[in-house]
């Protein structure tokens, strides 16, 4: 028992160094905190409301009639319209368009409107690129359900076909809740990769870590001490993530919390795994820097950080299974998105372990202390 704590205490003692290096470090703060909060407000800005929908449009009204003003006047009144008030001519739609600065341009022609019956007709024109095509064939959806009200108002026909319309009782889920999984596998990544991978070189240039070879430190202990100081930080930087995504964006969390600590502290752990294999073999950051972002950029790109695995061709979607990062991205989705415990992510879970077991028997093969 004496042998074990003795064992024990090098460890327990590196871990609290690297914890109190850390937040005396602005920069490492910096990145570890601040810099994940940065991305989770940009994308959630970008993700976070599904229910405000609208179509940015341009509205070109060459009728005089009354009927045409009163229908341009109930246009800038609806919700789903969000009409360019710049926009005066077809040229300059045209232009915007060409640009995807606006959706679509609805134009009344001169004769909108115009009662010849006593009872006023005209066709709406709805312009749009090859590029917004599925923009205006919603937008002509939206005008036609509004033209059938109005022409109800005018005519009295009979309906012969009608659509009903069922809830499914379940809350659904917003792209942020699916992009949230991603935002929070690149932070692990940058964590895991980006901060061993810059601090280890630069204690093996100042000579730290050959005094530290000169005692009865063995890299075991070195290495437990790195995995649970920087593992203690990332689960810290993970929960300030997870606090704002609850209470800023409305994370719409289905799993057990419990479930969700453990994958994201196997993901955290592999991803440290992988940053000490790399900066404990480099002998300076000109040999960490180059090798870390040739192993983080194709799992930050192919890993389904920044968009789901189900876009790519089902050849890659093959690949990209077996990267690291991928099984961490996809845990913690379906954890988060579908409410699955760890006894449902065996797969997903096997590559973690299987990962974790080779990246650090190639670290502790390739560490050097200087």
């Amino acid at each position: 028992m004496e042998k074990f704590k003795k064992q024990l205490l090098p460890i327990t003692t590196f871990a609290k160094i690297d914890i109190k290096r850390l937040f005396r470090d602005k920069v490492a703060i910096f990145f570890v905190f601040v810099f994940p909060l940065i991305f989770l407000f940009v994308f959630g800005g970008i993700f976070g409301d599904d229910t405000d929908v609208s179509f940015k449009v341009a509205f070109i009204n060459k009728s005089d009639t009354e009927f045409a003003g009163q229908f341009e006047q109930s246009s800038k009144d609806n919700p789903l319209l969000n009409i360019d008030e710049e926009v005066t001519n077809e040229e300059i739609a045209r232009e915007k368009m060409n640009r995807s600065e606006i959706d679509a341009t609805i134009i009344l022609p001169e004769n909108f409107g115009t009662a010849d019956s006593g009872v006023p007709s005209g066709e709406a024109v709805i312009l749009y690129d090859q590029n917004s095509e599925q923009a205006g064939q919603a937008l002509a959806s939206i005008l036609d359900a509004g033209f059938q009200e109005i022409n109800s108002q005018f005519t009295d026909t009979s309906v012969l076909f009608t659509v009903k319309t069922e809830s499914t009782s379940t809350a659904g889920l917003t792209r942020f809740d699916y992009t949230f999984s991603g935002l929070l596998g690149f932070s692990l990544l940058s964590l895991g990769i980006f901060g061993p991978t810059s601090v280890f070189p630069r204690l093996k240039q100042r000579g730290v870590l050959r005094r530290y070879h000169t005692t009865t430190l063995k890299v075991w202990q070195y290495f437990t001490g790195n995995v649970i100081s920087n593992a203690a930080v990332g689960l810290l930087s993970v929960a300030t993530m997870f606090i704002v995504a609850l209470t800023v964006f409305d994370l719409n969390m289905r799993g057990d919390y419990l479930n969700f600590v453990i994958v994201v502290s196997l993901g955290a752990t592999l991803m440290f795994g992988i940053g000490l294999a790399i900066g404990g073999w480099a002998k300076n950051e000109n040999q960490a820097a180059p090798l870390g972002n040739l192993v983080s950029f194709p799992m930050m790109f192919l890993s389904g950080v920044f968009f789901p695995v189900f876009l790519m061709p089902v050849w890659l979607q093959n690949i990209t299974q077996f990267i690291p990062l991928t099984p961490i991205v996809e845990s913690i989705r379906l954890v988060v998105t579908e409410g699955r415990t760890i006894f449902d992510l065996g797969n997903e879970l096997l590559i973690v372990v299987v990962w974790t077991i080779i990246i650090y028997l190639i670290a502790f093969r390739v560490f050097r202390w200087e």
